[in-house]
């Protein structure tokens, strides 16, 4: 696990350490130019020609430092300030970049205040750092223009100049990097899109920050990488099927058996022990011949208007580890009963997922339809603590009321406003999911465009559900689940390119990606 910091997280880390580890914040700041360089120096050439073109703050600080160690190991570079070219002075906006540019320019670095940035095959920006909080215009947006129209392999310092290190969001214009490398802990902008795009091969780069300043800020966001598959629960070789869990996926609608076999399938692929399909008595045949693994049950309409008994639901909910409800399931009737009696009557985790998360939206009064709030509040007494809900963009819309542009630009702030004063995991499904529970957030970092592909969603519902019927928590499970279903999308991607994969080469992904953790 690593953390995703934003702004005001990472101002308070560097204080820590600056105020209370007792480190000078110019020593930061030449650890920091120390260590682009030595990640730098791998991807560039002695001949190469090299500009540095830094803007009035500290951001523009570090580049005159990088651009100094750089001179002094040979290279040909140079620094472009541009906001000399409007009053021929350096009106820097604090002392440390003064002193960076004096030291650059007494050891013989160029300083120049007009460039022609095609000169050079490296542009290193510099320009602004984390706290961009404007539109970019005037002179910046002219450079930043020029580096993007030119030809040249662009290195940004810490973040793309134009970048919120917050959201991602783009001020009006922002630098195309090749690669990011930035400082301490890895921002938030430069997970989410649109800055995503913007970032390039992303490095973070150990500058020396307190290790204990993270203890006492507590960063809200993580995200994970490959080592965490570490987190996986492990197989117990004295074990039996009953030992892996069971779970329940209550799906498909007639015609609609897929999404019941690919969350299925795909609880299978990730361990679990039983896997039961509870569909209508038409899917039969498919989910037999498709999935003979799976149990399945199909249930009684006509016992499905009892709010409780004997019936064949009950005992369904009883055997259950884990319940999974919604993928294809249908907006009628049944769907309705089929969901309120899970959520009336189901003692184990229940993860509500598509046709059913539809469902609940329509169930909610429909005087709070613009209320987004009370929506919210309303939601949060249908659904036990721990339940965990899986909506894209356009079903988180339905069941908030929040518009979906407001949802699209402000991710993390929305899943902070679903989460709030409740206890239950939104899994919010975008190129970058986002899981948010109790004042936590994880970005997930796997995956691809070719996973935008129907079925998708099912086989993340199995992958989660199976990691919960393992004993892990929902929200771990969540987290987890959703990591490795992007590191299988990617590893489809790669066998079938994200052309051609399906939601099938997902599932069958998933062992590859897990091979081999805790033998």
């Amino acid at each position: 696990m690593k953390y995703a910091v934003d702004t005001r997280e990472m101002r308070l880390i560097e204080d820590y350490t600056i105020n209370q580890a007792g480190i000078p914040a110019l020593e930061l700041m030449e650890h920091a130019a120390l260590a682009f360089v030595n990640i730098l120096v791998g991807s560039i050439r002695k001949d190469d020609r090299i500009c540095v073109v830094c803007g009035k703050g500290n951001n523009g600080g570090d580049g005159a430092a990088i651009a100094r160690l750089l001179f002094l190991q040979g290279y040909k570079v140079s620094i472009y300030v541009p906001h000399l070219e409007m009053n021929n002075e350096s009106n820097s906006s604090g002392s440390l970049l003064d002193l960076q540019l004096d030291l650059a320019s007494k050891l013989g670095v160029t300083i120049e205040n007009r460039s022609k940035l095609s000169e050079y095959n490296i542009i290193i920006d510099a320009i602004f750092g984390i706290g961009l909080s404007r539109t970019v215009s005037g002179i910046y947006e002219q450079v930043i223009n020029e580096i993007n129209e030119n030809d040249n392999m662009v290195f940004s310092v810490d973040i793309p100049s134009g970048v919120s290190a917050d959201n991602g969001k783009v001020y009006n214009v922002a630098v195309k990097a090749d690669q990011t490398i930035t400082f301490g802990y890895m921002k938030k902008g430069l997970l989410l899109y649109p800055g995503a795009e913007y970032a390039g091969k992303i490095t973070v780069a150990d500058i020396g920050l307190s290790k204990e300043a993270a203890f006492h800020v507590k960063p809200e966001a993580f995200y994970y990488e490959t080592e965490d598959l570490k987190l996986l629960p492990a197989r117990k070789n004295y074990s039996s099927k009953g030992t892996f869990g069971k779970v329940l996926v209550i799906a498909g609608s007639k015609g609609m058996a897929g999404a019941a076999y690919m969350s299925a399938k795909a609880a299978y692929r990730t361990g679990a022990g039983l896997v039961k399909v509870l569909t209508c008595e038409e899917n039969r045949v498919i989910i037999q011949s498709m999935l003979p693994e799976a149990l399945f049950a199909a249930y009684d309409e006509e016992d499905l208007c009892l709010e409780s008994g004997s019936d064949r639901l009950q005992k369904d909910l009883k055997w259950a580890s884990v319940i999974v409800i919604g993928p294809g399931l249908g907006r009628t009737e049944i769907a309705s009963k089929l969901l309120f009696r899970v959520l009336n009557e189901a003692e184990v985790p229940v993860i509500i997922d598509a046709d059913a998360i539809n469902v609940l939206s329509a169930s909610l009064d429909a005087s709070c339809q613009n209320d987004p709030d009370n929506r919210l509040k309303q939601l949060a007494s249908y659904l036990k603590q721990g339940t965990v809900i899986t909506p894209h963009l356009m079903e988180l819309c339905r069941l908030t009321s929040i518009p979906i542009s407001d949802i699209r630009d402000n991710l993390i702030d929305t899943a902070s406003t679903c989460s709030y004063n409740n206890e239950i995991i939104y899994v919010i499904k975008d190129a970058r999911t986002v899981i948010a529970y109790k004042g936590q957030y994880y970005i997930n970092c796997s995956g691809n465009n070719g996973m935008a592909t129907g079925g998708s969603g099912d086989v993340l519902t199995g992958i989660i559900a199976a990691l919960i019927a393992q004993g892990m928590s929902p929200y771990e499970a969540s987290c987890l689940g959703v990591y490795i279903h992007g590191l299988a999308g990617d590893e489809a991607a790669r066998k079938k390119s994200s052309y051609s994969m399906m939601a099938t080469d997902i599932i069958e992904a998933i062992g590859k990606v897990i091979k081999g953790i805790n033998q």
